[in-house]
């Protein structure tokens, strides 16, 4: 077991948190797996003085992670706005913050298109008895890639023009 200074381990977060955008949370798992390395674990003050100085020294910026979290997850992962959210709420990123990067990073027009796409490429794959089956297993797949049901629903409406509201 090699035991790091509290400098060398500032260190080693700040060459941590230089690779890519990371969150409070993120940085606090790494002191954590730290200290199973150590025989002596960091002290919590420690650990506060550590994540203030990579704040302030701007290593660590919720609202940048935030940002770039939503702008990766849209764009890579084609997720919705609702399963991003959430994987930013279970990071500790504060709902101020998470909102405003959905609001200003995902383009309205974009979103649609992107899950008007996926439920087009979906649906030749999906292979149901009837039109009503194949809607629903669309719907719950766009439901679990965490987009909002109201716009499934419509886009699913112009894809089965057969479907009533029954």
């Amino acid at each position: 077991m090699i035991m790091k200074s509290e400098s060398e381990l500032l260190r080693a977060l700040a060459n941590y948190c230089s690779q890519t955008e990371r969150c409070v949370s993120d940085v606090r798992k790494k002191i954590q797996a730290e200290n199973l390395d150590r025989s002596e674990n960091l002290s919590r003050e420690a650990e506060h003085r550590l994540i203030d100085t990579l704040l302030k020294e701007k290593f660590i910026d919720e609202n940048r992670f935030a940002r770039s979290f939503v702008h990766d997850k849209f764009q890579f992962n084609h997720w919705g706005r609702i399963k991003i959210g959430y994987e930013l709420r279970i990071r500790g990123i504060s709902p101020d913050i998470y909102h405003e990067a959905l609001e200003t990073v995902i383009d309205e027009d974009e979103y649609l298109a992107v899950l008007s796409e996926l439920l087009l490429s979906k649906k030749r794959m999906v292979k149901g008895r009837t039109p009503q089956e194949t809607y629903q297993k669309l719907c719950r797949f766009a439901v679990t890639r965490g987009f909002e049901s109201s716009l499934i629903i419509n886009i699913l409406k112009k894809m089965f023009i057969i479907i009533d509201d029954d």
